[in-house]
């Protein structure tokens, strides 16, 4: 028996849509028609919905203007089935991609909306548009010959990490017209994703940037020959800032305008100098940073071995290509995470570190680094200061608590603005003084929104003062919040940061991530001199692997309270977060090495409570992990306590081992019979 098919009836659907779309005056256009250069490539350049490259074209395309003269590319898909609209997850986001990031054809390809989400992707990864509308409609004949059809009209964006937000329920395309476009807009402005969907995005995002992280550095270090752990750093430093762009003012750097030239003056390297310039100027940074910026990611740019152009290509352009194809919709939507700190830890995770130094360059997971800052207190209105600053993972964690707090707190736009801006500009400061790692907290804080103007290029030790870096040189910088992850050998296993740091403080709180000898015999003095000035609020034994495949030291969290001596008699609450409800793995090919096994979010929440408020917020927690207890001021090696254990015996204690001696004898009696039977039987 023939197996029945229905047939598609997308020229129909496209039909009737592409007649409203004329019936609305609108400049259309069709699959194989031009909309504007920059939409067009970008279509090109990104994977097609079978997997290869280029060959994007959406069924219709228009490009329409708000009232405020935003330009909002709009892209429809159409399909001719009853149940093609839109496939989606089991958290109801658009499913285009696995957890291993894979893309996700046969949905692309059969589904019209995660068609048009697919399209709007390819313009977050290659042009400047941030704010992209994707259309699916789909439709059938029902028994009467009738069209029955159903549209999807979803917003992707930056703000929604490119996944795509449902706007409402449409029954045809009016919403487009003119006269209603610019309220359709303002409906668009208004959703909202909740802190859970966001935290949600973000996790799967960040999935997708380890993933692509590891390929691409995988690529170059296999295949790019000549280039040093720094070069690659500096490379994609470098590739990143040329290809931002400054909306109206500098062109993001494309692929097609690096020629591979052998011209003196026009070499790739020249060309990519010229715009990391021009962004830099429009940046309005300070002259001294921009030009140890520029200086830095020159000497590498413009090598001539780099520039040398085989077969009409440069080695600069090949690698640059690999970066933009590879990261550039994970920059340009402008996520808040440590995005350079996960690149640092994938470029350095192909040395050969010795272990010493392997534990002084691992910075820290991001989401240790959201713990400090919440153990540290940090809000709107806080000063915050990291003396060895890293990638700055740590600062850009305080920065996006500080923003999510003003956000929460202040309802008037303009005055949010105005208070984002000082967060970014005045309240946070952060010292290292590896010149390459320097680059990476740089480029970190330009890609987070540009909290960088205080990131400072000297050794906190000798050189700082406790000063703004730049602009006002001649004022104390007043933090009342510190965060650390200090190199471990550093003196007292890096204690001498915290001593100085916390003696430079009037008041606020402090979390510190060390390794934990540090509190038991390795940091005395600087302990002692600690506590003259600061109280020790808590001391949280981490995980053993926290750090897998890049350290295996055991370290402690500890939080002070600044501005108060300690005293002998304050309590200290000693935690033991050995189990923090994650297992982690150090697979290279795993799509995921940190999975959520028991609570983890839950545990990381209770901790910070537990640390506020005290035992009154034990849940997950028993007091065999939860101890209060004191310490010796002049001692200075007892911070790492445990709950005592009761050796007392209880009477369940002892009847149980009365009922287990009462069975031992009992078995003995029934083996000693059985061993009589047996002879007899014999």
């Amino acid at each position: 028996m023939a197996k029945s098919t229905t047939q598609s009836i997308e020229p129909l659907i496209a039909d009737l849509a592409n007649g409203w779309l004329k019936a609305y005056k609108l400049d259309y256009k069709l699959e194989q028609e031009s909309l504007n250069t920059e939409i067009d490539t970008a279509l090109n350049e990104y994977f097609s919905k079978s997997g290869g490259k280029g060959g994007n074209r959406p069924d219709a395309k228009i490009l329409l203007q708000d009232k405020s003269l935003n330009f909002y590319p709009i892209l429809i898909e159409y399909k001719g089935y009853k149940d093609k609209l839109v496939k989606l997850d089991a958290n109801g986001q658009v499913e285009n991609r696995t957890a291993k990031n894979e893309p996700i054809l046969k949905n692309i390809n059969a589904y019209a909306v995660n068609g048009a989400v697919h399209y709007a992707n390819a313009l977050l990864h290659y042009t400047s548009y941030t704010d992209i509308i994707s259309i699916g409609m789909t439709g059938y004949k029902d028994e009467n010959g009738n069209i029955q059809h159903s549209i999807g009209v979803y917003y992707v964006s930056k703000s929604n990490f490119g996944i795509g937000q449902k706007v409402d329920e449409y029954t045809d395309f009016s919403f487009l017209k003119k006269e209603n476009f610019d309220a359709f807009i303002e409906k668009v402005k208004n959703l909202q994703l909740s802190q859970d969907e966001i935290d949600k995005l973000k996790e799967k995002r960040e999935r997708e940037i380890d993933a692509s992280l590891v390929r691409l550095n995988n690529d170059i270090y296999q295949n790019e020959k000549g280039l040093g752990e720094n070069d690659r750093v500096y490379l994609v430093a470098a590739s990143i800032i040329a290809t931002i762009g400054v909306p109206g003012k500098v062109a993001p750097l494309e692929k097609t305008d690096l020629k591979s030239s052998v011209e003196e003056g026009n070499t790739d390297g020249d060309i990519i100098v010229r715009k990391i310039k021009a962004f830099l100027n429009e940046k309005k940074l300070p002259r001294e940073k921009k030009e140890l910026i520029i200086r830095t990611l020159q000497n590498t740019l413009t090598t001539e071995n780099i520039n040398k152009v085989e077969n009409g290509e440069s080695q600069l352009k090949r690698v640059f290509t690999k970066i933009v194809d590879d990261l550039g919709i994970y920059y340009k939507i402008g996520l808040s995470t440590d995005f350079t700190g996960k690149l640092f830890n994938e470029m350095y995770s192909w040395l050969g570190f010795t272990q010493d130094k392997l534990n002084d360059v691992v910075l820290t997971p991001s989401y240790v680094a959201n713990l400090l800052v919440k153990l540290a207190r940090v809000n709107k209105d806080s000063y915050v200061w990291d003396f060895a600053t890293g990638s700055a993972g740590l600062l850009v964690a305080a920065m996006n608590e500080m923003l999510i707090d003003a956000k929460n707190k202040i309802n008037s736009p303009e005055q949010l603005a105005i208070k984002s801006a000082e967060i970014k500009a005045n309240q946070l400061l952060g010292l290292e003084i590896l010149p390459s790692v320097y680059m990476l907290a740089i480029l970190n804080m330009i890609l987070m929104g540009d909290g960088s103007s205080n990131i400072l290029n000297k050794d906190s030790l000798r050189d700082f003062k406790g000063n703004y870096g730049f602009g006002n040189t001649d004022k104390k910088f007043p933090a009342d919040a510190f965060v650390l992850n200090p190199p471990y050998s550093a003196p007292g296993n890096g204690m001498i940061f915290v001593e100085k740091a916390l003696s430079m403080m009037e008041k606020g709180y402090a979390a510190i991530i060390i390794q934990n000898s540090a509190g038991s015999g390795k940091a005395i003095t600087y302990n002692r001199n600690i506590l003259k000035h600061s109280t020790l609020l808590a001391s949280i034994k981490m995980p053993l692997d926290l750090f897998v495949g890049k350290s295996s030291v055991q370290t402690n969290i500890y939080v002070f309270r600044i501005g108060e001596a300690h005293q002998n008699d304050d309590v200290v609450k000693f935690i033991d977060f050995s189990n923090d409800g994650y297992a982690r793995s150090d697979r290279r090919k795993s799509s995921c090495n940190l999975k959520d096994a028991d609570r983890a979010k839950e545990r990381y929440k209770e901790l910070v409570d537990l640390v506020r408020f005290g035992k009154t917020k034990l849940n997950i927690f028993t007091e065999k992990e939860y101890y209060e207890g004191t310490i010796d001021i002049e001692n200075g090696a007892d911070w790492n306590q445990t709950a005592p254990i009761d050796t007392k015996p209880t009477l369940d204690d002892f009847k149980k081992t009365i009922n287990d001696y009462l069975a031992w004898e009992v078995s003995n009696l029934l083996k000693g019979q059985n061993g009589e039977e047996d002879r007899l039987g014999k």
